[in-house]
């Protein structure tokens, strides 16, 4: 379920950002798959190693960038998925994060046993 509101607010994206573009809802899938995959990979290391000291210096804003930058390389390995630079990459990737956190919210909850 929470593969198909990621791809939904990828699909959202375009609509107020021009600058990002999204072919269609199987290509939302994969960005989707591959964004989980780089979150879950790429992006610890990135924030943990190589960018700690610039993310304490900048008191956190820094990890804004990293974002922006894990959206440039979904859409460098994903033809059909298109981000027009950097700041649009940050700006697309703040959106999609709000937009996807007020879906998972929006959806029913399961019953408790």
């Amino acid at each position: 379920m929470s593969w198909l509101i990621n791809a939904a607010a990828l699909l959202a994206l375009p609509w107020p950002r021009s600058s990002i573009h999204v072919a269609s809802f199987a290509t939302a899938l994969g960005v989707a798959l591959v964004l989980g995959l780089i979150n879950a990979v790429i992006r610890p290391l990135l924030l943990l190693l190589l960018t700690l000291p610039v993310t304490l210096l900048s008191l956190g804003l820094f990890i804004f960038v990293i974002n922006g930058l894990m959206f440039l390389l979904a859409a460098w390995l994903l033809d059909g998925f298109v981000v027009d630079g950097l700041w649009a990459g940050i700006l697309g990737s703040t959106l999609y994060s709000v937009i996807s956190w007020l879906l998972t919210k929006l959806r029913p909850s399961s019953p408790k046993a």
